[in-house]
């Protein structure tokens, strides 16, 4: 901070109180004041102080009026604000835009609802309030900008799917189930929740990304909608909202039937790729379609069956996973059968033993269908007595496809190898950990507090939009995160289990030691932002009469430095 004289032609000269600051290589400067109608003495009396020179005491000397959190704001908004993603919002700056941005970042530095977001912005958390000069927010001004995002969604995602999306290039697809708080929302039903949350109403909702996971489309359902009865709505974005007519969709078993690949995918012509179910993969062994001892000296062979003409099926086996399949496996087994010996326990003792069929049955079928194990034991139960033993042939046929799975495709070969289906199928895994992010990780879009069919819409897109901004944080961010950021290996971040010798030395490095290569801590997404707002924003006050208030923000750690080169945004805004 210093006092310079600026020449003005024939007038007086400018004298204003500037500010100067470092970023790399670059030196900034800012005006924080003028002080051209300050008496002389004043301005001298500010230049000692500014030096340093004892006027009073130096705790006397300033006094900091606020400290904010500042440095995970100016993360977060920055690269916003580097993807332009406020002008793909809205061409036009408007309050509305920048009440949506508000709740977008504050989605990832602190996801509460809405009532309480608005909250940090009217009693300002950080300098998130200060930036976008949204002092005076309510909860219904949140809830209007709601409602006008939402009318926008349709070009929003347009200009994503633009952005990211390529005719003939991979489109990943896959569906989720969060609960809901409330019972009056339309979109609110009981359905298979995979929260384990049956007693809850629920919503669902499908994703839509680029090959790399990055996000670019989003629709939410009924609660009660089968994921297979959600394809046809992706596929209409595809086709109209992007004007998509090729690409190869990517999608799992549960989304990608045979009934959806014949009734809706074959008619439009699309490629595809998905995975056999295990009672298909079985007939397969059955059929002798596909040998077993075909993996005995490589893990991935390509085979033809009549029962899938025109397609290709691409064998994988995977020695890690099929051990982690195996251990879970005779987990589930030895907890089923400590259950049921409870019970057999039961009806063996002296008092009041449990007898009768129906009440044997009725507590076997309760730990069977806990543990899903049924097809694994065989079970005895008469009037006063219960039995039960392993079924050692079907343990023995279900291990034998142990690490076994069947990549189903309709791409040519000449457009796709076996090894880049295969690969193409397990980015799938980048959905997933989208939907970790959106439900418990990072955003937590649950629970759901909205009651308006369009506000729960509303607030999915919110979380898809602040999604966005994540997955490009975390691609610049991978040095300082405990995320694969060499992009030779990046493909062992899959969700099947990943031999260490295919992860790269730098990953291997900072899982052993917790440390970069330069020595610097590695941190989850949501610690590092945490370290990043320990950089604040001081409210500073010299203590002269009528002297201005100026900003001033502690220096930037060696990881806050690091982070902020990383993803190229300033730490002032």
């Amino acid at each position: 901070m210093y006092v310079d004289v600026v020449p003005n032609r024939k007038s007086p000269p400018a004298i204003l109180l500037r500010e100067a600051w470092r970023e790399g290589k670059t030196i900034h400067k800012r005006t924080v004041a003028n002080l051209s109608d300050w008496p002389a003495p004043k301005i001298e009396a500010l230049r000692r102080v500014l030096r340093g020179e004892t006027l009073v005491a130096a705790e006397q000397a300033f006094t900091i009026e606020r400290s904010l959190p500042h440095g995970h704001v100016a993360a977060v908004l920055g690269t916003l604000r580097t993807l332009s993603l406020e002008r793909l919002i809205a061409a036009k700056p408007s309050r509305e835009r920048d009440l949506v941005v508000a709740m977008i970042v504050a989605r990832l530095l602190e996801p509460r609802s809405k009532l309480a977001t608005a909250r940090s912005l009217a009693e300002p958390t950080s300098t998130l309030t200060r930036v976008l000069r949204l002092e005076d927010t309510d909860e219904e001004e949140l809830y209007a900008a709601m409602d006008w995002l939402l009318e926008r969604q349709a070009a929003i995602e347009a200009k994503l799917g633009k952005r990211h999306l390529a005719a003939g290039g991979l489109v990943l697809c896959d569906v989720t189930s969060t609960y809901f708080e409330g019972r009056s929302c339309p979109l609110a039903r009981l359905g298979h929740s995979r929260d384990g949350r049956r007693d809850r109403l629920q919503i669902v909702f499908g994703l839509l990304t680029d090959g790399q996971g990055c996000p670019v489309a989003v629709e939410v359902f009924a609660g009660n909608t089968a994921d297979p009865m959600t394809l046809a709505a992706q596929l209409g974005k595809l086709r109209d909202r992007f004007g998509l007519e090729q690409v190869v969709l990517v999608g799992d078993r549960g989304l990608l039937t045979a009934a959806r690949i014949r009734e809706d995918l074959a008619p439009l012509g699309l490629e595809w790729i998905t995975s056999l179910r295990a009672p298909a993969i079985r007939r397969l062994v059955e059929q002798g379609a596909l040998q077993l001892s075909l993996f005995d000296q490589q893990d991935l062979a390509e085979i033809r069956s009549p029962d899938y003409p025109a397609e290709r099926l691409i064998v994988c086996r995977n020695p890690l996973l099929a051990a982690d399949r195996a251990r879970k496996r005779e987990e589930l087994l030895q907890a089923t059968e400590r259950e049921l010996d409870k019970i057999v326990a039961a009806t063996q003792r002296a008092r009041q033993p449990l007898c009768g069929q129906d009440r044997i049955g009725l507590r076997v079928g309760r730990v069977i269908e806990r543990f899903k194990m049924r097809k694994h034991f065989g079970l005895w139960i008469e009037a006063g007595s219960f039995r039960y033993e392993r079924n050692a042939a079907a343990i023995a046929e279900e291990a034998a496809l142990d690490g076994l799975y069947v990549i189903r495709t309709n791409v040519p070969a000449d457009h796709l190898t076996a090894e880049q289906a295969v690969a193409a199928y397990k980015s799938l895994s980048a959905v997933e950990r989208a939907f970790r992010s959106f439900k418990s990780v990072d955003l937590k879009v649950r629970p759901i507090h909205h009651h308006l069919s369009n506000r729960v819409r509303a607030h999915v897109l919110l979380c898809l939009l602040a999604y966005y901004v994540e997955w490009h944080m975390r691609k610049h961010l991978a040095p300082l995160l405990y995320d694969d950021d060499d992009p030779a290996t990046a493909h062992a971040q899959r969700r099947s289990v990943v031999a260490p010798a295919q992860r790269s030395a730098k990953a291997l490095h900072k899982a052993a030691t917790g440390r970069t290569e330069q020595g610097l801590a590695v941190h989850s997404f949501q610690d590092l932002l945490r370290q990043l707002s320990t950089l604040c924003e001081n409210q500073v006050r010299p203590n002269l009469p009528g002297a201005p208030t100026f900003a001033q923000y502690t220096l930037p750690t060696p990881l806050q430095q690091q982070a902020f080169e990383l993803l190229g945004v300033p730490i002032r805004l």
